[in-house]
């Protein structure tokens, strides 16, 4: 790998060429793999007694199993698709909600047109970590 890592003399550090891991966490497992495997439809890589490993595409997610949980109100995972509505619909189909937010103007499915042309959406995971859908502009 062509990826350089911080010296002990404080040199630069490079990790663009590096694989990202993703972290969130769960205070139920099964209840988490049904999530992500059955209705996301993450294929499930590994599972220990410390994490559920997710393939999201190429990247990994580690799903850590921890005894409590405060979700973060900011998205912690989110994925680029292609036919926003499509994927959101299918969602819906399989019980997922998609948040509203007072003040933000979203469309009929929850869908909200970002000044950059990206439109989002959002849901929450069952332990309540907020994840979202997004397709940017062409």
């Amino acid at each position: 790998m062509s990826e350089r890592m911080s010296d002990a003399q404080g040199g630069e550090s490079r990790l663009g060429s590096a694989r990202l891991t993703a972290f969130i966490a769960t205070t139920d497992a099964p209840r988490s793999v049904a999530f992500y495997e059955k209705t996301l439809g993450l294929r499930v890589v590994s599972q220990d007694r410390f994490a559920i490993v997710f393939d999201a595409n190429g990247t990994e997610l580690r799903i850590q199993k921890v005894e409590s949980l405060v979700p973060h109100p900011f998205t912690s995972l989110g994925w680029q698709v292609a036919r926003l509505e499509s994927v959101i619909r299918d969602l819906a189909a399989r019980g997922v909600s998609f948040e509203r937010y007072p003040g933000l103007p979203q469309d009929d499915l929850g869908v909200w047109s970002a000044p950059s042309g990206a439109r989002i959406a959002w849901f929450k995971d069952p332990d309540g970590n907020l994840l979202s859908l997004a397709q940017y502009a062409r």
